[in-house]
């Protein structure tokens, strides 16, 4: 059998540019290459697209994160494939590990959807009302799931009284991902500061009580159309940081996963169950992250879904289908099969 071509694209204009870069090394290194042939490609912070050499470098080096230059190479999406550099290349589909906006909002879907290239993941509609998360609370709430209490509030609203709410509440951008925007306000005065910023990154802004609970994570892998839980395990975050925010996430040792998290067997099967109605409910393909509160009273509370995970080989979702028992370069092999069965 003929190897297929894979186009893994990394990078993008979004906030999340380097984690992408990251995630798109650790998918090229995943990747099973008796099966396929890979294409590495780049979208800079511009947004221009450029052809990468395999060996270029997308891991974080003494704390800096790797990011895409222009290296003046052409890359246009053409019916079927790729043309790169004026010659057409056919893909058989497209491995897009762009996190945050054009990634994960439907935008990159819709061009790979009008080009006819199978594409690892959600569809248009599932991934941009997964990004809106005011929007997607509200499927999430439709579908039987507990969520956090919250109000929203758009650019050309008025602020909330700030003295109306009871704190902690966190402010975040409805459309924005690694947590950039997003602030954890403990008083009535820090408030309208905390509004301001989250607009910097969307025009409308999610105010929701802090829930005091442990973060629990499931991961949800579709094949054949039918979806699947992984373990649940339970993400611990280093006193020192006040909330799982960027920093946290990415760049200090400041967060573990405990896999799996230490909850009773039956809670653990309940967040399983949810995590794969949160899928359904947003309608979503291939993967996503499902993240759950788990609070002192035992209550689930789903907090968001992640369409498009970080894909490093230490991100979350992998770890947790190592954990049962699905390795990376096997995670990336039946998401590539989904892609192609679902476009067939």
């Amino acid at each position: 059998m003929s190897k297929l071509t894979v186009a893994i694209i990394c990078g993008g204009p979004s906030s999340e540019h380097e984690v992408s870069c990251v995630s798109g090394g650790g998918v090229l290194k995943g990747l099973d290459k008796k099966s396929f042939t890979p294409i590495l490609i780049g979208i800079t912070k511009a947004g221009k697209w450029v052809a990468l050499d395999e060996n270029y470098p997308l891991a974080i080096k003494d704390k800096v994160m790797p990011t895409i230059e222009d290296n003046g190479t052409r890359v246009e999406l053409a019916q079927g494939g790729l043309v790169i550099d004026g010659s057409f290349v056919k893909i058989d589909c497209i491995f897009s590990i762009l996190h945050g906006e054009f990634g994960e909002d439907g935008k990159i879907q819709q061009l790979l959807e009008d080009a006819h290239i199978p594409y690892v993941g959600s569809g248009v509609k599932a991934s941009a009302d997964a990004m809106d998360k005011a929007l997607a609370k509200e499927l999430f709430s439709a579908a039987g799931l507990t969520v956090a209490p919250g109000i929203v509030v758009h650019r050309s609203d008025p602020h909330p009284d700030a003295n109306s709410l009871s704190y902690p509440v966190f402010v975040k951008p409805s459309s924005g991902g690694s947590s950039r925007g997003t602030h954890k306000v403990k008083s009535a005065d820090k408030l309208t500061a905390a509004i301001n910023d989250a607009f910097l990154y969307d025009s409308k802004v999610l105010i929701e009580s802090a829930i005091n609970g442990r973060e629990i994570e499931c991961a949800v892998l579709e094949r054949d159309g039918t979806s699947y839980a992984s373990v649940v395990g339970e993400i611990v975050v280093n006193p020192q940081f006040e909330f799982y925010d960027f920093e946290a996430k990415y760049l200090d040792d400041a967060t573990t996963v405990k896999i799996p998290a230490d909850i009773p067997e039956a809670d653990a099967q309940a967040i399983q169950i949810a995590a794969m109605q949160a899928f359904d409910a947003i309608g979503c393909a291939g993967l996503a992250r499902c993240d759950f509160f788990y609070t002192n009273e035992n209550q689930i509370i789903i907090n968001e879904i992640n369409t498009l995970p970080g894909f490093t080989g230490t991100s979350v979702y992998p770890k947790l289908w190592q954990a049962t028992g699905v390795t990376y370069s096997d995670l990336i092999t039946a998401l590539i099969d989904s892609a192609i069965n679902k476009a067939v």
